[in-house]
């Protein structure tokens, strides 16, 4: 096989593993068509709103490993063929393409920052250490979690930016640019709400947020 054909491969493979989607199969369980209810998405936030945590958690688990195994798998077995690193990096991307954009579901999917979460703490562990505490952090304080996904694409963007080129694996810039790019875009409306006041708030999460305005009461 020759490198092109593993390349190839990889980006098959793992586009098809990523329209795995946690959503639709955990929600069709229960019998909820996630699409029709809270937001619309079909991530682990809107099961969260919908189903409580013994739907979230399942559907977040799914999509984070989806991202760990194509990252991991696909590496080992093509990794003989080409580049390993550059293999993973393919790998995590299609992954992440086929839950934004997966071909069952008419190319409407998910937004990605579940899958990426698991591409990352494999392929750039050090980085999403600091991404997941931005993440944290601002879900914690503000409740919005479409506005800590962003911040927390912008951080890993930065820590990259910042990191000493001998520190990360080659390629790492081109692909965190590109993942941040794709986490901002299929969160362009949630920028939009926030920036007209309507977007929804997950009180539940907000603890940090709470515990603040009773201090302030």
């Amino acid at each position: 096989m020759s490198a092109w054909m593993a390349f190839a491969l990889t980006t098959v493979l793992g586009y098809l593993l990523g329209t795995v989607v946690g959503g639709p199969l955990v929600a069709s369980l229960r019998g909820i068509r996630l699409r029709e209810t809270g937001s619309g998405n079909i991530g682990a936030t809107n099961a969260l709103r919908t189903g409580g945590v013994r739907m979230a958690l399942p559907v977040l688990l799914i999509d984070v490993l989806k991202g760990v195994v194509a990252v991991t798998l696909l590496p080992l077995w093509l990794g003989a063929f080409a580049n390993p690193q550059g293999i993973a990096f393919v790998a995590g991307v299609a992954a992440a393409l086929g839950h934004c954009y997966p071909v069952w579901m008419g190319f409407h999917g998910g937004k990605g920052v579940a899958t990426l979460a698991g591409v990352f703490a494999v392929l750039l562990p050090g980085v999403f250490a600091i991404l997941l505490a931005t993440f944290v952090l601002v879900v914690l304080t503000t409740g919005y979690v479409g506005a800590a996904s962003m911040l927390a694409a912008c951080a890993a963007v930065v820590v990259v930016l910042a990191a000493p080129t001998a520190a990360l694996p080659a390629g790492s810039l081109p692909f965190v640019l590109a993942m941040a790019a794709l986490v901002l875009f299929k969160h362009r409306d949630n920028f939009k709400r926030l920036r007209n006041g309507t977007e929804t708030r997950m009180e539940r999460l907000a603890l940090i947020r709470r515990w603040m305005c009773k201090h302030r009461s």
